[in-house]
């Protein structure tokens, strides 16, 4: 078999690159063991313009949210499945100052395409926000499980999937094509997330593998909008709650933790005031973060058919749909990429 690409991991960059690629008429063939997206499928898939405790715009946000709802979108159409749930999200507010400081930032124009609106009293009586909150736009999350699993079946029925582990002693590189099991493409992506940190290839990149947690809940209080502030409570079409989540950089062990469910509920019940809740789920992943929190994108170094494209971390919804256009003209048109996010930045390690 003969393909243009061949990809290492169908997880969420592989599943979005090998996508823009077909767009673009180029061949695919993606290698992949499904348990092995563990840390995509327990995501909330949150994409959130206005992040951290500061209430700061994410990086690169003007250029990143034009692209979420597209690019997304596209992918439902050709999969004939829903998966993209644009929803607001409430931030309460913890302080008097904190109001005034985005009444202002309310009239500033960088900010007009994140801001729905200021709200100076209290939104809900369910939620501690005595100070009222701002109230998000362009934001929402995605069921990446569902989008997984659609991509997955339309993989398998078109033979551009192969589901076994990735045996990196199988791969033949040469300089003008690699060869794995008898697939032959004229280049390599990683898309594989923590499973690179063990690739002879990229083994010199800082990976900084961090380990989430997050609960399924059923409770009564079910608002439409998404509430965030020091945890994340989305409402799921099903009426159950997701909440979260954990950011542990020590802590990598396999398995769920008690100190992690303590942590999750403690911040719960500072959001929203005691109410009857059940715990329906409790679950974990290690997500693919890097040293500088800038994803991997590029070349390698020494061979011309190796590249990667990796390390997006607890943000790679709003992440990779920019990311993979940027990474589809350097796999079709030698285009470099932006030198925060190339791995050139790390060829001084090797």
């Amino acid at each position: 078999m003969e393909v243009d690409f061949l990809l290492i991991g169908q997880g969420l960059a592989g599943t979005v690159l090998s996508h823009r690629l077909i767009q673009e008429g180029k061949s695919v063939h993606l290698i992949d063991e499904p348990k092995a997206n563990l840390s995509t499928r327990i995501a909330a898939g949150l994409y959130n313009p206005i992040t951290g405790k500061k209430m700061v715009k994410t990086w690169l946000a003007d250029s990143l949210f034009p692209e979420i709802g597209p690019l997304y979108r596209s992918l439902e159409k050709k999969l004939d499945a829903h998966f993209f749930h644009p929803r607001k999200i409430y931030r309460p507010f913890l302080s008097i100052e904190e109001l005034n400081e985005w009444m202002g930032r309310s009239g500033d124009e960088n900010f007009q395409d994140y801001i729905d609106q200021v709200i100076s009293k209290p939104l809900y009586e369910e939620v501690v926000n005595p100070y009222g909150g701002v109230m998000l736009k362009n934001s929402g999350y995605v069921d990446l499980n569902r989008m997984l699993d659609s991509y997955q079946q339309y993989l398998l029925g078109e033979g551009l999937l192969t589901q076994e582990r990735f045996d990196e002693e199988k791969l033949t590189v040469l300089e003008a094509y690699v060869e794995y099991n008898g697939i032959k493409a004229s280049k390599v992506v990683y898309c594989n997330g923590l499973g690179s940190l063990d690739s002879r290839f990229f083994n010199f990149l800082p990976f900084a593998p961090v380990k989430g947690e997050v609960l399924e809940l059923e409770e009564g209080f079910q608002p439409e909008e998404i509430i965030n502030r020091g945890v994340f409570r989305i409402t799921l079409p099903d009426g159950r709650l997701k909440v979260g989540s954990t950011y542990s950089k020590h802590d990598l062990d396999t398995g769920v933790t008690e100190r992690a469910k303590e942590e999750i509920l403690e911040k719960y019940d500072k959001l929203i005031r005691n109410g009857e809740k059940k715990i329906i789920s409790h679950r974990y992943g290690i997500r693919p973060a890097t040293r500088d929190r800038k994803p991997f994108l590029g070349k390698h170094p020494e061979y011309e058919s190796v590249y990667i494209f990796n390390g997006f971390g607890a943000k790679g919804v709003s992440l990779v749909p920019y990311l993979s256009k940027m990474m589809t003209n350097l796999l079709l048109l030698n285009q470099e990429v932006d030198k925060d996010v190339n791995i050139s930045r790390f060829f001084k390690y090797i």
